[in-house]
């Protein structure tokens, strides 16, 4: 295959992040190419029945207009949708929005980026190669699941991430172990016993941080929008000062780091408790080893006592860590600074490599916790197109 006409832009990924920053730019009048399965992740990682911890305004891809919101959505396909919203209606609107706001979506997928003089030059699946001269990198978080290294070396069939399942009933009639005390670990639960599965919830904390119960803090008018952001990530006051991220980033690192654990520590959102009445967890608990036994997996845990279970899901979150995409060339990925897996990030979310940037959860060291959510996509999003405004207007 030969090598196409340059581009200013290519966007690597084509989740919310990808596709909101696709339409910012093309508001703008910035040439760009977006390649990726729309809304991969969501459709393909997540079990069938999940729905999102975040509130429906904070679950709206943004879209420079504002003519592309969950609730434009809503009244197009007109149906009434529940809440909290659910997973499948999620990944609809997201797809909605790639056909209005990014209908030019190529998918191809990237296979390599590698540097070339004033540019870079990608190969797609395909062998064909373009040119660009600043690469948007938003493929989301898959290659960053989490797994602890008591379960290295564990087949698939008897321990696997979370991220790895879409449809539980294939548990159906055995026994699973649940290693996590978040909303994916919860909600996982959740829907393994409602498929007919013996689960018990292996936590380390000692009780669970729930989002959600005290809603009269929501509703008392100007204080309530004092101590919330609509972008809703974090508790009361918290919620207020990730919302800002260039903010965010001026402050001290060691309250940076601090604020924002309290942000995005393990929580389940509150209306999932009634789902989770007599749900066995064993709180204050970590698992020390796992063995295959029998077809089985033994695990044990830090108190002596041991489980043999037929699967142990692993809801452990996920790690960013930069050296994990493969489709970096050795250069640019020696060229690029980290902290703890982090890209370092500075003025339109650009790293260490001239014209590379990162989207969403690569960039919440850089910028705060609100890169990881979907309610990030605007600021992030806005961010891009002013800092290339400015490069074009000074011609750099």
């Amino acid at each position: 295959m030969g090598s196409s006409v340059g581009s200013e832009v290519v966007i690597i990924g084509a989740g919310p992040y990808g596709l909101a920053a696709s339409a910012h730019l093309r508001q703008a009048g910035i040439d760009a190419r977006i390649f990726g399965e729309p809304m991969s992740f969501w459709e393909r990682q997540m079990p069938d029945g999940m729905c999102l911890r975040s509130s429906w305004d904070a679950s709206t891809i943004a879209d420079p207009r504002q003519e592309l919101t969950l609730d434009v959505y809503c009244r197009e396909v007109g149906n009434h949708w529940q809440k909290p919203l659910p997973l499948a209606r999620f990944v609809a609107y997201g797809h909605w929005f790639q056909q209005h706001a990014a209908p030019h979506l190529e998918r191809r997928l990237v296979r390599r980026v590698d540097t070339a003089p004033g540019a870079f030059t990608l190969t797609l699946s395909d062998g064909e190669t373009v040119t660009a001269r600043r690469v948007l990198v938003a493929t989301g978080i898959a290659r960053f699941a989490r797994r602890p290294r008591e379960f290295e070396g564990i087949p698939t069939d008897l321990a696997s991430h979370s991220s790895d399942n879409v449809d539980f009933r294939r548990f159906r009639g055995g026994r699973a172990a649940v290693i996590g005390a978040g909303q994916s670990a919860l909600e996982s639960a959740a829907l393994l016993r409602e498929a007919g599965v013996d689960v018990e919830v292996i936590a380390r904390q000692n009780h669970l941080n729930w989002v959600g119960l005290h809603p009269r803090l929501h509703h008392l008018g100007p204080v309530s929008r004092i101590l919330y952001s609509s972008r809703d990530v974090g508790p009361a006051g918290i919620s207020r000062l990730v919302a800002a991220p260039h903010l965010f980033r001026r402050l001290p690192r060691s309250f940076q780091d601090r604020t924002a654990y309290r942000a995005i520590r393990p929580a389940v959102a509150g209306w999932l408790k009634p789902r989770l009445n007599d749900l066995n967890i064993s709180y204050g608990r970590r698992v020390v080893s796992a063995t295959p036994s029998g077809g089985k997996l033994r695990l044990q845990l830090d108190d002596g006592t041991d489980r043999l279970v037929d699967h142990a899901l692993l809801a452990t979150g996920f790690q960013v860590d930069a050296s994990r995409y493969e489709f970096l060339s050795p250069a640019i990925a020696q060229r690029l600074t980290t902290v703890n897996g982090y890209p370092v990030l500075t003025r339109g979310l650009e790293s260490s490599v001239p014209g590379l940037h990162f989207l969403g959860k690569p960039a919440a060291w850089s910028f705060g916790p609100l890169l990881g959510f979907v309610s990030g996509t605007e600021f992030a999003s806005k961010e891009l197109v002013r800092f290339l405004g400015r490069r074009q207007a000074s011609g750099s």
